[in-house]
């Protein structure tokens, strides 16, 4: 009697990597009846190696959800996950040294200290960590933003997206987990935005980083992978491989979307 060969089973895809995860996430401020609720139980993950944006109008709750993700702000309830890391079961130092050692930021106001010069600025978040940079890294990171011939500059020297795109070399170099971008083209004319954008787009494609940015502006957004629209604190759509105009077509309706 012949035996029936065993067939091989592919083995299911494994599920993507998740660099940073929200679950049930609330934000209030104020007590009782005067109780306003910034962020009103957000549930999201954030893949490993991709580029999401967070757009919604003012007072959404976007720059909200990202700085409690970023350990800048405590949520009131719920489960923020940063690699792996519970944010809720830390204290305040734990808290500092996780931003510092794991999470990279570029900010609307670049924060760049006007007394160090580029390189200076670059390296101060591993100078205050005692640690020593990856030359080897360090230098890709310098030669990819193109900010060789402007290492030697303090920021009075240096345009606005040279600034920028600086705060962008600060935010990679120590290799972090992810990159928060608040509005991180907010102060910026169209062709350095689009400088900066496209960095933020190499460092997830080049570098395998994971970037998350909050804009309001359809055309930043369309560098990314994925965009989450919240609306009165919270997620109300979202949209993979967005293009600028289809960003826009959403903003538009997007008060439709929270009456359904």
């Amino acid at each position: 009697m012949s035996q029936t060969p065993f067939q091989t089973v592919p083995a299911p895809p494994a599920a993507p990597a998740v660099a940073a995860r929200a679950v049930n996430v609330t934000k209030v401020y104020g007590e009782g009846d005067n109780a306003v609720y910034a962020l009103a139980g957000i549930s999201v993950d954030f893949r490993a190696g991709e580029f999401t944006a967070i757009m919604g109008p003012s007072g959404s709750g976007k720059s909200t959800l990202m700085h409690c993700l970023a350990g800048l702000d405590a949520a009131s309830g719920g489960s923020i996950v940063v690699g792996g890391t519970e944010l809720t079961s830390l204290n305040d130092k734990q808290i500092t040294e996780l931003r510092r050692d794991r999470i990279g930021f570029v900010f609307q106001s670049f924060n760049l200290v006007p007394t160090l010069t580029a390189l200076e600025n670059i390296t101060l978040p591993l100078d205050i960590a005692g640690r020593k940079p990856d030359e080897q890294w360090l230098n890709a990171v310098i030669d990819r933003l193109g900010l060789r011939p402007r290492l030697g500059h303090r920021p009075t020297e240096l345009s606005g997206g040279q600034q920028q795109r600086v705060a962008c070399a600060r935010a990679l170099v120590g290799r972090p987990e992810i990159v928060f971008g608040d509005e991180p083209t907010g102060n910026l004319d169209s062709r350095s935005g689009a400088e900066v954008l496209s960095i933020l787009r190499a460092a997830v494609d080049d570098f395998r980083q994971t970037v998350v940015i909050v804009t309001h502006d359809p055309r930043a957004a369309s560098y990314a992978d994925r965009v989450v629209f919240l609306a009165d604190g919270r997620i109300v759509d979202e949209m993979r491989r967005p293009t600028a105009e289809r960003v826009l077509e959403k903003m538009i309706h997007l008060d439709e979307l929270v009456a359904r």
